[in-house]
């Protein structure tokens, strides 16, 4: 029996972007297509099978330790960047000020996305949906930078709505309006977790 159902769910691809090796920053650069391969993107700072843990971690491992890589990368969605650019009171925000990967539209809650969903790309490729990804103060310096009155908003406002982090399952091509379609794992939810 497979362990994963795809869905009638699909999600467009409106932005794509590679935080580069070249700068301490967050502020990705835009592209059109991006080739990715089992480290994610090539290039970029979020790359590599493994990685050090970090801030998120610090109830399982030391800051630092090794650990495998779930987060290749940054997926986002337009309709939940335009709802932190409107609490945070600005007419837009720019996917590359959030450390982006990849913008997509047309799924609903995409924050709250089944942790192991997995998103299809056209050429087969496939992409692993680790968890949400949690606001940080790291897209409120980039912000600054254009908006500083408004930046300090940003963590409350992407609570939430930051997206959610994603490994390379199998490699495969991202391109500027392609689809990606949506397989959640088949099972019902977790009884334990208190509501």
């Amino acid at each position: 029996m497979p362990a994963l159902a795809p869905t009638d769910f699909s999600a467009r691809i409106v932005w794509l972007g590679r935080v580069t090796s070249e700068t301490q920053r967050i502020r990705s650069e835009p592209n059109t297509e991006i080739a990715l391969d089992w480290d994610g993107i090539p290039g970029d700072t979020h790359s590599g099978l493994n990685r050090p843990s970090c801030s998120r971690l610090l109830s399982q491992y030391a800051r630092g330790t090794e650990i495998r890589n779930v987060r290749q990368l940054a997926i986002m969605s337009e309709e939940e960047v335009a709802e932190i650019a409107q609490e945070m009171g600005l007419e837009s925000l720019q996917p590359e000020w959030l450390g982006a990967s990849l913008v997509v539209s047309g799924l609903p809650d995409f924050s709250h996305l089944p942790p192991s969903s997995r998103l299809q790309l056209e050429d087969g490729g496939m992409l692993v949906v680790d968890m949400q990804n949690r606001p940080c103060q790291l897209p409120a310096r980039e912000i600054a930078e254009d908006h500083p009155g408004e930046a300090k908003r940003f963590q409350a406002a992407a609570k939430g709505r930051r997206g959610v982090t994603a490994w390379v399952e199998r490699p495969g091509v991202l391109r500027l309006g392609e689809s990606l379609r949506l397989h959640v794992p088949d099972q019902r939810p977790w009884a334990g977790r208190a509501t």
